[in-house]
């Protein structure tokens, strides 16, 4: 009896266990959001970590320049203090057979320069997402320190989604 006891205790507790698990699970999207910019108003956002080939984590923040324009700004942040982005650096972006070269625009505002530090950078990504009609996966390339960083297409979809 006292060995049923102990078995029948086991099993209630890996169920507990499991349960706790698989209702906390993630699910594989990005973080898309609402915050407020420094005019007070609410901006929709995208936000990732993932890393490169070369196992280097990069965070990836897409958002819209203002709440009135479509242009979408990325946003790539390495580890501080582990690298240094010399600006301008332009975005190699590849999907399939398709290349685009997205413009670094992180000197462009004054305020931005300020509040970003050395390990990380803004590009235009309007030119990407107007040409995009599917959600494919992409390919990041940032020359002298990003060699393959891929983008799944749930993440594209999420960009895409923004510029609406």
């Amino acid at each position: 009896m006292e060995g049923f006891r102990n078995l029948f205790r086991l099993i209630i507790s890996c169920l507990l266990i499991c349960c706790c698990f698989f209702t906390n699970a993630n699910k594989s999207y990005a973080d898309s959001n609402v915050t407020l910019n420094d005019q007070k108003k609410e901006i929709k956002r995208s936000l990732e970590s993932l890393k490169d080939l070369d196992y280097q984590t990069w965070q990836i923040i897409v958002y819209p320049s203002s709440i009135e324009s479509k242009k979408l700004i990325l946003r790539l942040v390495g580890y501080p203090g582990s690298l240094r982005i010399d600006h301008p650096t332009n975005l190699i972006v590849t999907s399939g057979r398709k290349t685009w070269d997205l413009k670094d625009i992180t000197k462009n505002s004054k305020m931005k320069v300020q509040a970003l530090n050395d390990s990380a950078a803004e590009f235009d990504l309007s030119i990407l997402i107007a040409e995009l009609d599917k959600n494919r996966p992409l390919r990041l390339r940032l020359p002298g320190l990003i060699n393959d960083l891929p983008i799944p297409p749930y993440l594209v979809s999420e960009w895409r989604s923004l510029s609406e």
